[in-house]
């Protein structure tokens, strides 16, 4: 899809200049992380095929596997009912967590307290050693 086909001008961005993206596994339908936009990352990430993200640490942009090489593609865009948030579907390449879990989703609340329920599939050490 090209830059003048994507209706960005009828989404709401808050007063940042930034709306919230979820993004979801195309395939599994997991939930693998939340991220923010601005008009700039999001035409980004429909005209490169790449997820990206703006930064609010760090204040600039942040392609989404730069550090790691475990990109997000691309291959859906949709808004909710309200215009005001994003569900970015995408095929991970590799674990999304930088912990080097599949998603960042992935502690669950247990008898008073957050106990992990997914195992981590490649050990950080070695996600950011391949770049």
């Amino acid at each position: 899809m090209s830059d003048n086909q994507f209706p960005i001008d009828a989404l709401k961005f808050d007063e940042n200049g930034l709306v919230p993206a979820v993004v979801q596994h195309v395939e599994t339908k997991d939930v693998l992380m939340l991220g923010f936009m601005n008009r700039d990352a999001l035409l980004r990430t429909v005209r490169e095929g790449k997820v990206v993200f703006w930064s609010r640490s760090r204040q600039k942009f942040w392609l989404k596997g730069e550090t790691s090489g475990m990109f997000l593609q691309t291959r859906a865009v949709r808004v909710n009912c309200e215009n005001n948030s994003l569900l970015v579907l995408a095929e991970p390449i590799g674990p999304t967590c930088h912990t080097g879990h599949e998603s960042c989703y992935y502690r669950e609340a247990q008898e008073g307290e957050w106990r992990e329920i997914a195992p981590v599939v490649t050990p950080p050490d070695e996600l950011y050693s391949k770049k």
